[in-house]
């Protein structure tokens, strides 16, 4: 085996630069006569835009510019598309109201874009923003999951604005409702559970930003952007924003401070450095303050989940039927219907041989920021849920938790396994990789732990789980092996690193199968080009 091959322990090639601050992230990059944006964002969950007034904050010293969603349409740049529509019951197509770079005529959500202002400094720019007047006709909104649906509830999306309007965004299912009929109908015990999982700020120690610059000679634009996805960004700019060649989009990606699903997307800020750089022919840059990350990253989770068992005599599970209620925000985000239908709601069967089950997903519009992909995407919440019940179920049937889910495990020998949700297991022992962990756990010692514990003002408690992960959908992407004349190797790599250590990985797969030393290797991510 090659000494520092595959998974073999290796000091992380790029933890050099990071341990000594010499990691190079967005904020670092200083572009040539550069130009710093900060955008303006709506103190409203809901309201009309009536007027915006800029002459006094445009004659302020250092702007620019201040730009608008009038702006935006007179230019004709294209809005944010959502790529992972679903169907609904019926087979009618699902809502998907556009989604501009800044708000027109109207905000759904507090801090929706109003207007961008470009000026020498980042001072001047917070200046100039605060000096617009904009003159709102505050709306009734919706905030709340369970609410959305609700008879007189605010639309979000009011009747003329798009086809389907309203706050439902889709109604999905997937799986047999009839079989859990008849399984429920056969049950010796039923038990049901209703849950929140709660909406979740993401917070990564690197905000994301973006600096845009255009070059008027090749026709071409660069973003520099904090980024998971930088080919992905690109594709999305050229044909849906800009509606160019994907050649003449470069988007380059430094050094991520942490991602978690919610830097994949593409943005509003993606797009409005990028035009604003073409307007005023010099490099444009914005950064934001946490305030702004918060109202304006997508956000994870926020869903409703009512979950009802069936089970027989022996306590063996018959059928489960799953009703989910999933906020969207405001406007969706590239795979925002995805994350509650075909990667969470396929994983209901988790670990455990269910012969009946179905799921039916209600995906809602409310005046909160739009939630996207977030730490496992739909799966965690899945697994959440399923775990929840079987406790539940657990203490009301009169049976330890571990011993119901042992009855109820999907067995070995029944590998390669279907589910009623589509998805193949090819392998497993659940019931070994439980055991396994309550002896690490020293489960038999427990009682004695805990009131030792409770005599001194304690208190001990004891829980497990066990879960299933499909992983996520990742498209083709490329990689590129360039063997330098000095005996080296370049590794031009199409994903994107946001912490994990994919330069060193990469490289111990390289060392591995071609036989060189670690330290002749080179991994290059994050450029288009």
């Amino acid at each position: 085996m090659t000494q520092f091959g595959i998974g073999q322990p290796v000091r992380r090639v790029e933890d050099r630069r990071f341990l000594t601050g010499r990691g190079h992230y967005l904020d670092d990059i200083v572009r040539p006569r550069q130009a710093h944006a900060v955008m303006l964002r709506s103190p409203h969950a809901h309201a009309r835009i009536r007027a915006i007034d800029t002459m006094v904050a445009a004659a302020g010293p250092g702007v620019l510019a201040i730009l608008t969603g009038a702006d935006l349409a007179t230019d004709s740049i294209g809005t944010i598309p959502c790529l992972s529509g679903v169907a609904n019951r019926d087979k009618s197509p699902m809502a998907m109201p556009p989604r501009p770079a800044i708000a027109l005529d109207r905000v759904r959500h507090v801090g929706d874009t109003v207007a961008m202002v470009v000026a020498e400094t980042l001072a001047a720019a917070r200046d100039a923003a605060e000096r617009i007047a904009v003159d709102y006709q505050p709306l009734p909104s919706v905030v709340d999951t369970g609410q959305a649906l609700e008879p007189g509830q605010p639309a979000v999306w009011p009747k003329g604005a798009d086809e389907h309007p309203g706050n439902l965004c889709f109604d999905w299912e997937i799986g047999d409702s009839t079989a859990v009929e008849r399984a429920a109908a056969a049950s010796r015990h039923r038990v049901s559970l209703s849950l929140v999982n709660n909406r979740l700020i993401v917070a990564s120690m690197e905000p994301r930003g973006a600096i845009g610059e255009y070059d008027g000679g090749e026709d071409s634009y660069t973003l520099w952007s904090s980024t998971q996805r930088s080919h992905f960004v690109r594709n999305l700019l050229a044909e849906h924003i800009f509606h160019i060649p994907e050649n003449r989009i470069r988007v380059v990606t430094p050094d991520v401070g942490g991602g978690f699903g919610m830097k994949l997307f593409l943005y509003p800020e993606h797009v409005l450095v990028l035009w604003a750089a073409k307007k005023l022919g010099r490099p444009v840059k914005w950064i934001p303050d946490r305030s702004d990350s918060f109202m304006t990253d997508t956000q994870g989770r926020d869903n409703l989940t009512r979950l009802d068992l069936a089970l027989d005599d022996e306590l063996r599970f018959l059928g489960l039927k799953v009703e989910i209620t999933a906020n969207m925000g405001a406007y969706l985000s590239n795979f925002a219907p995805e994350i509650p239908t075909f990667a969470g709601a396929v994983m209901y069967s988790a670990v455990y041989a269910i012969p009946a089950l179905h799921v039916g997903v209600k995906g809602v519009f409310t005046n909160t920021v739009p939630v996207d992909a977030y730490r496992g995407a739909g799966r965690p919440e899945a697994a959440y849920a399923i775990e929840r019940l079987i406790e539940t179920a657990a203490r009301r049937l009169g049976v330890a938790a571990d011993e119901l889910r042992r009855r109820n495990f999907i067995r070995p020998a029944a590998m390669p396994y279907t589910t009623p949700l589509g998805l193949t297991y090819d392998s497993g022992d659940f019931a070994r990789n439980m055991d396994n962990a309550l002896a690490a756990a020293d489960v038999t010692g427990f009682s004695a732990r805990r009131a030792a514990a409770r005599a001194r003002g304690q208190y001990r408690g004891l829980g497990h789980a066990v879960y299933i992960e499909q992983s996520g959908f990742p498209p083709d992407e490329f990689a590129e092996l360039r063997f330098d004349p000095s005996g080296t190797l370049t590794l031009l790599m199409g994903t994107q690193s946001s912490g994990q250590g994919h330069q060193t990985a990469y490289a111990q797969l390289a060392a591995e199968k071609l036989g060189l030393a670690l330290d002749k290797i080179r991994v290059l991510q994050g450029d288009t080009d």
